[in-house]
């Protein structure tokens, strides 16, 4: 019997929640109640290939776990628990959130389109919760708003949502009970429902991951879940850059990106190095007839959105949300601009109540990101993150795609940084410059047929 402290115990690693959590889960297959898996590893574990029922390809989800099931006759068991949770969002920083078997965001549920799904939810919070199934198609005493579909559950106590999935897709589950609060406090997971039909919209990479927001004061732990609008730290999976797991892809795999929204602004996802096509929204799958090409997406708040591209570039490819304050730490909302500031004088003041100060933002804020300043406990710098050449200068909701020529279908461990091809990296120029325009008039100027030439 693996109990929750020998799991914690061990120390996970990528994949190995899953499998001693099965292991758990099938000495207890002719009890009334599954047993709860439970994991604290910030890192992505790869759930392995379903050999008992239906073939899918399992979604990876970054800087998270698939939950553990069982089956009782011909239906798939699932035990969610609703507990105070400690998430480590980066190398120095733990936040004290709520969510469900140890982590936040919660497990991702994996099932099939057809198949019958009970879900047993435990709640270890000091108030009453539900859990509402967002997207599902299910009875209304089964979609988890406390107080209209069944009464709130108690702390302590354990309730059952049963229902069959009557559409594959890609879903969310999180409260519908103080909701303001709790889903403040990190309470999300995934719901991801896969064709019956394995030859439907196949890919060879499925990652997936939910975006929330968080205010919390440098030096603390628990987020303010009154805020509503200035946040200080953008998360995916409850984990900020550089902490976020790279989605590392073989070179040719059709791949696709799952991603759900539940703050409470939109956030324009944006990919380099490709073009894609929104394949599934919460809605369901959207024809052929419908897509159209983008290189960002934007996802509204309490929205899934999934799209699909052919991993056909090698190299490493960011991949963000496009609002600049979004890819940032720890923000202070505060700070006036000193650009263009000469801090001589203030800074030989300062100097000699605070020997090491360091003046910084008279030219910009890049300089964050090369300087180890000491900072306050448990946060972590507004700009952080090195790449093969230097600071990255990013924080919050970013990380890459690392496309590679013979990654192994079953290998997600990150390969490393690039190493571009001879003339395929922007170099310095020594040479002779060619004459560059400029202009400074305001007005709109006409370019006349066949274009200006220098000159």
């Amino acid at each position: 019997m693996i109990n929750r402290r020998q799991l914690l115990g061990a120390g996970l690693t990528a994949g190995a929640g899953a499998v001693l959590a099965n292991a758990g889960a099938a000495q207890t297959r002719f009890r009334d109640l599954p047993e709860a898996a439970f994991t604290d590893s910030p890192y992505t574990q790869v759930p392995p290939r379903p050999t008992d029922r239906f073939d899918y390809n399992p979604v990876v989800t970054l800087n998270g776990w698939s939950l553990p099931y069982r089956m009782n006759g011909d239906v798939k068991e699932f035990h969610l628990v609703a507990e105070p949770v400690e998430r480590i969002m980066a190398d120095g920083m733990i936040a004290r959130l709520w969510g469900y078997n140890g982590q936040s965001t919660g497990p991702t549920i994996e099932a099939v389109e057809g198949e019958r799904v009970r879900i047993y939810v435990t709640n270890r919070l000091p108030e009453h919760t539900s859990v509402h199934w967002h997207g599902l198609i299910l009875p209304s005493g089964m979609d988890g708003v406390g107080g209209l579909s069944h009464p709130g559950i108690p702390p302590g106590k354990t309730f059952v949502y049963e229902f069959d999935l009557v559409k594959s897709g890609t879903f969310m589950y999180h409260p519908h009970a103080d909701e303001m609060v709790q889903m403040a406090m990190g309470m999300m997971g995934l719901f991801i429902v896969h064709p019956r039909d394995p030859a439907f919209m196949p890919v060879d990479r499925d990652f997936a991951f939910l975006l929330a927001a968080y205010d919390i004061d440098p030096g603390t732990y628990i987020p303010r879940i009154m805020e509503m609008t200035d946040f200080n730290l953008w998360t995916w999976n409850s984990r900020i850059f550089p902490d976020i797991d790279p989605l590392v892809v073989n070179k040719g795999d059709r791949v696709r990106v799952r991603c759900g929204n539940l703050t409470m602004t939109n956030h324009p996802i944006h990919m380099h190095g490709y073009d894609f096509q929104v394949t599934c929204t919460d809605g369901g799958w959207v024809p052929e007839s419908a897509r159209w090409p983008e290189v960002s997406i934007d996802i509204p708040v309490g929205a899934m959105r999934a799209y699909e591209f052919d991993a056909i570039h090698e190299g490493d490819w960011a991949i963000h949300c496009h609002k600049s304050h979004h890819t940032m730490n720890a923000m202070g909302h505060d700070i006036p601009t000193f650009i263009g500031a000469n801090k001589t004088r203030v800074t030989e003041k300062i100097r000699r109540q605070q020997p090491g100060y360091m003046p910084m933002g008279t030219a910009g804020m890049a300089d964050m990101g090369e300087m180890s300043m000491e900072i306050p406990h448990n946060t972590v710098p507004m700009m952080a993150g090195w790449g093969p050449h230097g600071p990255l200068e990013m924080g919050g909701m970013f990380s890459v795609v690392k496309v590679r020529e013979g990654i192994a279908p079953d290998d997600y461990s990150d390969p490393g940084w690039y190493q571009n091809p001879p003339g395929t990296q922007a170099y310095e120029w020594t040479g002779e410059l060619p004459e560059h325009a400029s202009n400074i008039n305001p007005r709109t100027i006409l370019t006349p047929r066949g274009g200006t030439r220098l000159g």
